[in-house]
Parts: structure tokens; C-alpha cells; sequence
């Protein structure tokens, strides 16, 4: 297929998307457990064109096809040039200088504008309006003195996604955000909890149903997650986060945080996911958002986070390198 023809294709297709009616999630009726309950199990991505936040601020939340076709349109163009063969003529790079990063084979970045309840999507932050996360300025002078921290003195000073200990740019959750890359998830459920495994850095969310949280004091990464069912949707209500999981971007999450997620089976291949963040340590208000989850085709792999995370000690090992060529 030539390119011209692909990208003509991807508009009619982006077209269709957009003008999806929302009546299949309403009359939808999803699979069951032995339990009775809506079985959301299976290898799910949330890959995605669509942000956490609206990049583009002259964008509305629901998008026309117009805006899905030039927002689609745009990815593949990427898409194709970053799978181009490389220029033999070119020669290496300046010394110092950029040699880039991965080309697009390693990526999974979306091809799709994200589509929800029927509605193509600039956003998953649904409220406030503007797409945003409303960080208070308590909040952000909060998070300017958390930020103050990233070094290279040691693994400390690296944020938990560099010391492979989370998913990175929020795909751990919760809120359980889309990545550039590794956006499988699986869920498996019995009667008395659902685990959710994150393929970004080989977290697993035990969530136990129908049960009080852990005392306060008991921090943990990923929260403490407490579930249960509310008629075919799977609620989930987290809090307790170890610090240093509360003091990791995009979402920061303070000691007083509640996120509450929402899972719902609306179709075959389609998974709807809501969220709520009530945070008066970092936020002016409640906000809201919403996503889509559809089957993946492959499962989850593992993720090894470069072998026990040698690039780490390379990173160190090259900050105290230029610490000895600084000194007099």
C-alpha cells in the first residue's frame, strides 16, 4: 500500500470511529463469571493517540471527525518516517550530541484517537473542562521541591520509574495511564479479588473485594486498592501510597489522596475505565476522567527493565565521571 493510500484509508476509518454510536454500550451484555459477575478478564492495552491532559488547548473534549482524521493523519506520518531507512551517506553523529532514541518498531504509542461512550476524545481528563490537572499552588510548589530531589547523587535522587520500581508516565496506576510504550494489562478475577497485571515495569495490583483498607500507616506501592461491585461495574477505591510512589509525576498523590476507579464491560473487545482523584494535597478540586480499553492481541511480557537496571549504574557511574573532570 503506498503511502497516500494508507493515510486516505486511515481518514475514512478515522471518520467512522468518530460517528460510533454509543447504543452498543447500552444494550451490551458482557460475559460471566461462575460468580455471576461481569468477567472483565482477559489481556487489555489502552494504547492510545490520547493524553491525561489536552495538549492542544484550542481542541473541545469531543472531537469531529475532521480533528480525528488531522490528529491520526499526523501519527502515521511519524510512523512512516520514523521506519524510513536510514541514510548510509549521513555519517555518524558529533560527538556530544543526539543519537536519538528508539525508532518506532519499539514504541506503542497509539495509532487511534482514543473513542469513549461513541465520542472521540482530546483528552481522558473529562473534568475540570479544560482538560487539566488542577494543581493547586500549595500543589505545585510542592511538587517544585519533590523535583528539586531528582539528582544523580544516587538511586535516590532517580525517580522510582528510572530505578524500575513503577511504571513509567503513569501507567501503574492508579490512575492506570497510557505509555509510549508496553500498555498491556491483565486482569484475572475470583470471587474475593482481581488482580491486575501491569506489563510496564511488572507491577501486579492485588485489589481485595469487599474488605476495609490497611490502617493508615501501611504505605504501600500501588496504594492499598479495596474493591466491589457496584451492580456490572467493578469499583475500586485506593489510598495509602508509599511516598515514594505519592511523589512521582504525571499524577502526584499526597498522604490525603482517594482515587476511585470505575471498570465496565461495554463490549466484546471494549473495556470502559473511569476515574476520580479527590486530592486536597496537591488539587483545587475532584477530577474526573475516562478511557478505553480494547483486547490485546498479544499477552503480557515480561519486563526485565534492562536486566537488573545496569543502565542505572551506568547513568551514576557517568555523573561521577563528570564530577571528577569539574574538580580543580
Amino acid at each position: 500500500m503506498t503511502r497516500a493510500k494508507a493515510f486516505r484509508t486511515l481518514l475514512c476509518v478515522a471518520a467512522l470511529a468518530a460517528t460510533a454510536p454509543a447504543a452498543l454500550a447500552q444494550t451490551y451484555q458482557p460475559p460471566r463469571t461462575p460468580d455471576g459477575r461481569p468477567d472483565l478478564q482477559g489481556m487489555w492495552t489502552n494504547s492510545s493517540i490520547t493524553t491525561l491532559e489536552r495538549t492542544n488547548a484550542s481542541l473541545p473534549l469531543f472531537l469531529n471527525p475532521e480533528q480525528v482524521a488531522g490528529m491520526e493523519g499526523q501519527r502515521l506520518q511519524q510512523e512512516v518516517a520514523q521506519n524510513s531507512r536510514t541514510n548510509p551517506d549521513e555519517g555518524a553523529p558529533a560527538a556530544g550530541g543526539a543519537i536519538g532514541g528508539y525508532n518506532a518498531f519499539w514504541l506503542d504509542r497509539g495509532m487511534r484517537v482514543g473513542v469513549v461512550n461513541g465520542k472521540a476524545r482530546s483528552s481522558w481528563i473529562t473534568e475540570p473542562a479544560n482538560g487539566k490537572m488542577p494543581v493547586s499552588d500549595p500543589g505545585r510548589k510542592r511538587i517544585a521541591e519533590i523535583m528539586k530531589t531528582r539528582n544523580e547523587d544516587g538511586p535516590e535522587g532517580m525517580n522510582p520509574a528510572d530505578r524500575c520500581l513503577v511504571g513509567s508516565r503513569g501507567s501503574g496506576g492508579p490512575p492506570m495511564l497510557n505509555n509510549i510504550y508496553n500498555n498491556t494489562y491483565q486482569i484475572v478475577q475470583t470471587p474475593d479479588h482481581v488482580m491486575i497485571d501491569v506489563e510496564m515495569m511488572h507491577d501486579a495490583r492485588i485489589v481485595r473485594l469487599n474488605q476495609l483498607h490497611r490502617p493508615a500507616p501501611v504505605t504501600q506501592w500501588l496504594g492499598d486498592s479495596v474493591g466491589r461491585w457496584e451492580g456490572d461495574t467493578l469499583v475500586i477505591v485506593t489510598k495509602n501510597w508509599n511516598r515514594w510512589h505519592g511523589d512521582y509525576e504525571p499524577v502526584f498523590l499526597s498522604e490525603q489522596a482517594t482515587v476511585t476507579e470505575r471498570f465496565t464491560r461495554t463490549g466484546a473487545d471494549e473495556l470502559t475505565y473511569a476515574f476520580e482523584i479527590d486530592d486536597p494535597g496537591f488539587y483545587t478540586q475532584t477530577w474526573k476522567g475516562e478511557m478505553i480499553f480494547t483486547t490485546s492481541s498479544g499477552p503480557v511480557y515480561e519486563f526485565a527493565c534492562h536486566e537488573g537496571n545496569h543502565a542505572l549504574h551506568g547513568i551514576l557511574q557517568g555523573a561521577r565521571i563528570l564530577e571528577a573532570k569539574a574538580k580543580p
